[in-house]
């Protein structure tokens, strides 16, 4: 006797299945066409009437979003339904007959670049819509992506919020919070590892997606810069436009601050272009790709920065009235004469003014001191505004993340000992010894704190296939799993500089089945400027 899903879906057949559930084809056998539709099943991670409840209040919460996106953009599959059945929970979609860019790939070999740039320019508009109402997708890929076959237009699919409530738990604090992390290691970048997704978290993945269109490389098979930690991707397309290479090269930046703010400042990017292929973001024509670093308040300071430059020229070059009295140079000689005189006649003035209160200077100077420091500490944008040369950096300091570099020359110039000594207080303060961190990383494993720990690795090293094969959920495996305990016996310095640290240290580990092993370990980290701290990048 043939079953139907809540007694109306017929299953087809199974399209794939994970650690979340499984997704079938199916036709609803309550429409008069038998429509055919998508079917994803999920189940909760713990099975417990206090988990079941919270994650049947997040999936209610997360299929109602789901919804409302669909209803959005012809790009997102439409949610049909939703329902629960022996204790798991069902989602019924839209079924997208087309081809996945994995797909693509694989049947037909790499894209060509106008092939990639029409994709790129077909879904940031869909990104662009789905951030607008505060949602991030988490888990874009070339297997996410469909290529509609009735109107070629690329279609959005198999958002992770949903799959992030299955995961569902109570913390030491009685309060829910998701267990792991959604994403897909390599498509993933670090600050959504570390499970802090962010909107350009997305344009990161994007960007990954469309090297993996024009190369043929997954992420893992890419090299990994030890010192910057970006991913070198060119040798692999040498072929491509700069422009293209320069807006994919912002996208997939190590840090969020040096990417693309948002979905419409890449798009603007990559349809306008820069005017210096070169360097295709950080010049752009009208400024469409870094609209944050130039607001209007700032925007305004340029002409009154140049009238206040250019200040003393009308005066000093009235030249149409000198012009029109050009036989009157002996009156200009007599007021040569009178200023000449004049100058002399000041200056004695003054000097005798010094001799004779010789002890006000003393008293003048502090005070003029003071008013400098304290229109330094207050007024810092009035009194740099009148500098042509600083005022570039005074609209960099609307954003300080992204321009820090620039933003410290432009207090030095003012005060450059209060602000000096408190930056290199603050590194000697926050920055840990590369043995500490390699302690620190053992103990948050010892802590149960398995996605913190997670997060001090790099994303080469967590996208090791030999050691993580499926990403995060090996790493749970292990550490979760078969490890009770690591103690670190010893941890000796082997080599240090601002950049990188060579670590080796004496474990010991108490397994779960109550063996012991101990090992020497040899550890390679690289400091993360951008999140203070020490990543692992390498073990041997």
């Amino acid at each position: 006797m043939e079953t139907l899903l809540n007694d109306r879906y017929r299953v087809i057949r199974t399209l794939g299945s994970g650690g979340f559930g499984e997704t079938f084809l199916a036709e609803d056998t309550q429409m008069p066409s038998n429509r055919r539709c998508v079917i994803k099943q999920l189940r909760p991670i713990q099975n417990n009437p206090q988990i079941y409840k919270l994650v049947q209040e997040r999936f209610q919460r997360e299929a109602a979003i789901l919804e409302d996106l669909g209803g959005t953009s012809n790009q997102i599959p439409t949610l049909y339904a939703y329902f629960q059945s022996n204790g798991q929970f069902y989602l019924v979609q839209e079924w997208i007959e087309g081809d996945t860019l994995t797909a693509k790939v694989q049947e037909q070999g790499l894209l060509s670049e106008s092939a990639v740039r029409e994709i790129l320019i077909n879904l940031l508009p869909v990104l662009e819509q789905v951030h607008n109402q505060r949602i991030v997708h988490r888990d874009i890929k070339p297997d996410n992506i469909i290529l509609r076959h009735r109107d070629h237009k690329a279609v959005l699919i198999d958002f992770g919020a949903v799959r992030e409530s299955m995961g569902t738990v109570v913390n030491s604090q009685g309060l829910p919070t998701s267990s792991i992390v959604i994403g897909t290691p390599g498509y993933m970048p670090s600050e959504q590892a570390a499970g802090r997704p962010v909107y350009s978290s997305d344009l990161y993945s994007l960007g990954m997606t469309a090297i993996y269109l024009l190369t043929g490389k997954q992420p893992q098979e890419l090299e990994t810069d030890s010192r910057t930690g970006e991913t070198i991707w060119h040798r692999h397309a040498l072929s491509i436009s700069p422009t293209l290479a320069g807006v994919i090269d912002r996208a997939i930046a190590y840090h969020p601050r040096d990417r693309f703010a948002t979905a419409r400042e890449m798009l603007d990017a990559l349809q306008f272009g820069p005017v210096a292929p070169t360097v295709p973001y950080n010049q752009p024509p009208v400024a469409p790709t870094v609209p944050y670093n130039q607001p209007p308040a700032v925007n305004a300071q340029p002409p009154a920065t140049l009238q206040n430059t250019v200040a003393v020229s009308p005066g000093s070059s009235s030249q149409p009235t000198h012009q029109n009295t050009g036989n009157k140079s002996g009156q200009k000689g007599i007021l040569l004469g009178f200023l000449i005189a004049g100058g002399l006649i000041g200056s004695s003035i003054v000097i005798g003014f010094a001799l004779n209160k010789s002890n006000q200077p003393i008293a003048d100077t502090p005070s003029s001191t003071e008013l400098s420091t304290n229109s330094n500490d207050k007024n810092v944008p009035p009194s740099v505004s009148s500098q042509q040369p600083v005022d570039t950096p005074v609209a960099q300091q609307t954003t300080p993340p992204v321009r820090e570099p620039v933003d410290t020359p432009v207090v030095q110039q003012t005060t450059p000992p209060v602000q000096q000594q408190p930056s290199s207080t603050q590194q000697q303060i926050t920055r840990p010894s590369p043995e500490e961190a390699v302690e620190g990383y053992y103990q948050t494993i010892n802590n149960g704190e398995y996605q913190d720990a997670w997060n001090l690795l790099s994303p080469s090293y967590q996208n090791n296939q030999r050691l993580h094969p499926k990403g995060y959920l090996s790493y749970i495996d292990w550490w979760g799993g078969q490890v009770e305990n690591v103690d670190v016996e010893q941890v000796s310095l082997i080599e240090n500089n601002s950049e990188t640290a060579t670590v080796n240290a004496q474990l010991r580990y108490l397994l779960k089945n109550g063996k012991q092993s101990s090992s020497s370990v040899r550890f390679f980290l690289l400091w993360d400027e951008g999140n203070n701290k020490w990543v692992i990048t390498g073990a041997k």
